[in-house]
């Protein structure tokens, strides 16, 4: 069964304006089978998964191209990047938009090449697991505070009380969960962290013990919804602090996990500068920490954790499938006042606090008054030009309607994110 993806209006747009669209995304989220389900006639479509494929590809990069010709759907690229450069000569030399299309499922390497190569050539969309808009059906929007756009939608999607959230926090968001119900979650997952480790950790990295970096993993999805600490994850795992941090980045070119930059002003001087972690499929998560069901999930001491880290990933997927950067921030300041979620665009923020609770109270944006100096920045020794607007606030729970708290903040329930 199909489910049908909401970045496929932005694929749509970069296949007319780009000769080359890469979808890029963590294995098996169904990159190709969404290019697949958007691929006209007579277009080829080729995997590198093959062996007898990919050596052609990686040992004669222009007879492979004579070979599959333009438009073509070329699957994996990540494992030939020897193409790249062939590609490049063929969309200057027929200028035609939409020619190739590539997925990859890595981006150690690929991204390199790809800025390298294909620069004004390739449109890039990132493809992460199912959203919730997806899961049911509902149209996807890119997530705005604004309370008219969540009063309208309140009336296109379903309600979801907290054992349906956290159903869908531990299953997680891998399509073939959804589309097959004879699949089993512990076996798939099981499948997905061996493939992971035993093909993409050693294939396209240096790191020799898979066995060490699958603590690593566990460690760190331990961490989600956390400032990273490389010192203390590396001794956590005993490894040396330079590795913790080189393996951290191997999470996030493969999609594994998000690092949330700390927003930081002149005017806001006790800001910490350490990123938040999340983990960008909370059923991985789970299925790292051992968690067997749902109930024993919301129950445990980690709910909270998966809650935030759920929050983050939806409005995180809103934008990356509108083929928008997230401008997703958080803050926390020394004194350990912390905002869970912050969005920056055209000079306003939007602070968004997140809360596991039915009714979460004023008690909840008593936060959101540390960003008061960014719009007096001269009053704090800033400059008066760069002044920033705070904008409607959130307060993201398992409320069962969209409330206000006061004319500048509202109470959103998680299910019309």
């Amino acid at each position: 069964m199909y489910i049908q993806r909401a970045a496929e209006k932005a694929v749509k747009q970069i296949i007319e304006t780009f000769p080359v669209v890469l979808v890029t995304g963590p294995r098996q989220v169904g990159k190709s089978t969404m290019l697949n389900h958007l691929a006209e006639d007579g277009r080829k479509i080729v995997t590198l998964d093959d062996p007898d494929v990919r050596y052609l590809a990686k040992t004669d990069p222009a007879l492979f191209l004579q070979r599959y010709k333009a438009p073509v759907l070329i699957d994996e690229i990540q494992y030939a990047p020897e193409l790249l450069p062939y590609i490049k000569m063929e969309v200057d030399k027929e200028k035609q938009n939409g020619a190739y299309w590539l997925t990859g499922s890595q981006a150690f390497h690929l991204m390199k090449n790809v800025s390298e190569s294909l620069a004004g050539r390739v449109g890039i969309i990132s493809l992460l697991g199912l959203s919730n808009s997806e899961v049911t059906g509902v149209s996807s929007e890119v997530f705005s505070t604004d309370p008219q756009r969540l009063i309208n939608r309140l009336e296109n999607v379903p309600k979801q009380g907290i054992n349906e959230v956290f159903a869908r926090i531990f299953k997680g968001s891998m399509p073939r969960l959804y589309a097959e119900s004879n699949v089993d979650w512990e076996t798939y997952y099981r499948s997905y962290v061996n493939t992971y480790l035993q093909r993409d950790i050693r294939d396209l990295t240096q790191v020799g013990d898979e066995m060490a970096f699958y603590h690593f993993m566990t460690v760190v999805a331990a961490r989600t919804g956390k400032p990273v600490i490389y010192e203390e994850i590396a001794s956590e795992t005993g490894i040396s602090s330079p590795t913790a941090k080189k393996w951290l980045s191997i999470l996030v070119t493969s999609h594994i996990i998000a690092l949330v930059q700390p927003y930081h002003n002149n005017v806001l001087k006790r800001a910490t500068k350490m990123p938040l972690l999340h983990f960008l499929d909370t059923g991985l998560c789970a299925y790292l920490l051992k968690w067997n069901n749902p109930e024993t999930l919301e129950k445990g001491p980690m709910a909270g954790a998966f809650f935030e880290t759920y929050v983050f990933s939806e409005i995180y997927k809103s934008f990356l499938n509108a083929a928008k950067e997230p401008p997703i921030y958080y803050y926390r300041d020394k004194d350990k006042k912390e905002i869970d979620l912050l969005i920056y665009e055209n000079g306003t923020i939007y602070p968004i606090e997140i809360k596991k609770s039915a009714s979460p109270g004023k008690k909840a944006i008593k936060n959101f008054d540390v960003l008061e100096p960014v719009t007096e920045p001269e009053k704090f020794g800033g400059l008066k030009e760069l002044k920033i607007e705070i904008g409607t606030g959130s307060v993201i729970c398992i409320a069962n309607d969209l409330l206000p708290i006061n004319e500048k903040n509202w109470i959103v329930p998680i299910w019309l994110i």
